[in-house]
């Protein structure tokens, strides 16, 4: 049975006020390394955030070649018509944001103020997604003085909207490092994410939340307590929020490659009959927040990592329109492979590809992992993209598949820049899914190829990578 991606959901949220949180900055801060107020005066504006071309990329209002089009550094040149939503999604403010959050909160843990959770719900009742569940269990608010009182005593984490605190987060165990505050807002920020995301893929394929049959979740966080750490299941806790009530689901892990192999998984069981509708999805990465803010702080530029991103994809069975999944040549990174980034792209690309008797000239396009570059080169972390698809070309040229002199020509057709936010699995491979899809039913492109690798020694119980990759093809 064929397997198609049938459409996705990508969101951003931008999140100023939370860089503090994420783990560079809170360390930093904690050890007197940098002044939070300069952290705050070099966050972005909402409005900012919207008018700048990568993220407008993200959500589709663009296509990622018109990237080349707009001078750098982008942050300087910023759209006269960004748009807060795209046809894959949008860009959520803040204070929105706060909404979603608490309405992800079950055990109520996050407590915010009554005149700030009376402004929030005049901003998001009428959203499409507000139904009289949600706008239930985001309440009246919990009184400031509580709010203090449980900063001071309890350990909660203090949240704030434009520098000023608003509310906060409550540990729910005193000795449980998984369940002190500061962990379970990274679980809500990736849940509440993920969920908008989910909630945007079911309004634009216009599936039913009781369609669903499986929700496969790819983020970055284990969610757990003290004896399973790891325990999940965050795909079925976004299942819940996003009313899937005939759902189950299971977490897939496996750093930045997890996405990839969600969903290769979740075609595996559309093909086989189990399920006719799995939808992929991966909450944003509040840890990564602020990760490279001191490289753009010294270079006198705004800190970019104010923004997480979050995606849905829709697998189900052939429609005869959708693009499929090749899966009939899969790319996976063997524990022998070996770990040069030759072997990697070797083992990903061209195995798979002879396979099938095709050469690297036969994929439109390679997706792989699409890290903004201005967020990285400021930092010495050079440009992601721009390295593998070199390696692409170099790999293409050793095998006498281009010439020498046409390595400028395959890099510039063949790959893109990069326009993800750095959030790990975000970025890697799975953002170009919605614009693959347009391109294919438009007939730009036959075939594209999504290239994930993975950082398994990051874990410190192997020093092997992972990668794993597959092939959309137009229908």
């Amino acid at each position: 049975m064929s397997v198609v991606v049938k459409g996705v959901g990508y969101v951003m949220v931008h999140v100023p006020d939370f860089v503090r949180y994420g783990s560079k900055p809170s360390r930093d801060i904690e050890e007197g390394g940098v002044l939070l107020e300069e952290i705050n005066r070099s966050v972005r504006s909402y409005e900012e955030a919207v008018g700048y071309a990568p993220n407008q990329v993200f959500i589709g209002n663009l296509h990622p070649d018109d990237l080349k089009k707009i001078p750098k550094p982008w942050y300087q040149n910023l759209l006269e018509r960004g748009a807060r939503r795209g046809k894959f999604g949008e860009i959520f403010p803040e204070d929105e944001f706060y909404a979603w959050l608490k309405i992800a909160d079950d055990f109520n843990l996050v407590m915010l103020e009554p005149d700030f959770t009376e402004l929030i719900k005049g901003r998001v009742g009428s959203s499409p997604f507000m139904n009289e569940k949600r706008q239930k269990k985001l309440g009246d608010g919990t009184p400031m003085e509580q709010i203090t009182n449980a900063i001071r005593a309890e350990a909660a984490l203090p949240l704030y909207y434009q520098g000023q605190c608003i509310g906060a987060i409550k540990r729910d165990h005193a000795h449980d490092d998984t369940l002190k505050a500061h962990v379970l807002l990274e679980n809500l920020v990736s849940k509440a994410s993920g969920s908008l995301a989910m909630l945007h893929l079911l309004q634009q394929t216009g599936l039913k939340a009781e369609e669903v049959d499986f929700v496969m979740d790819c983020t970055e966080e284990a969610i757990g307590d003290r004896y399973q750490r790891g325990g999940g299941s965050m795909s079925k806790a976004m299942a819940e929020f996003c009313d899937c009530m005939t759902a189950s689901g299971c977490d897939i892990r496996a750093f930045c490659c997890a996405p990839n192999h969600a969903i290769v998984n979740a075609a595996g069981l559309v093909a086989s009959g189990i399920h006719n509708h799995v939808v992929v999805a991966g909450g944003g990465c509040l840890a990564k927040a602020g990760m490279k803010y001191s490289a753009h702080l010294k270079h006198k530029m705004p800190i970019l990592e104010d923004v997480i991103g979050a995606i849905a994809i829709l697998m189900g069975k052939d429609d005869g329109v959708s693009p499929k999944v090749r899966l009939d040549s899969l790319g996976k990174h063997d524990v022998g492979a070996g770990s040069s980034q030759q072997a990697i792209m070797s083992a990903l690309i061209l195995r798979p590809l002879q396979k099938l008797g095709m050469k690297m000239t036969d994929i439109d396009k390679y997706s792989t992992e699409l890290h903004n570059s201005e967020v990285t080169l400021p930092a010495g972390s050079g440009d992601t993209p721009a390295t593998n698809y070199k390696i692409m070309a170099a790999l293409a040229v050793m095998n006498k598949q281009i010439d020498k002199s046409e390595m400028d020509r395959f890099i510039d057709e063949k790959g893109m820049l990069g326009y993800a936010p750095t959030q790990g699995h975000v970025p890697s491979a799975v953002p170009f899914m919605g614009h693959a899809i347009e391109d294919m039913k438009k007939g730009k492109i036959q075939r594209a190829m999504f290239v994930a690798k993975g950082s398994l020694f990051l874990g410190r119980m192997s020093q092997l990578s992972d990668g794993i990759s597959f092939i959309l093809e137009k229908q």
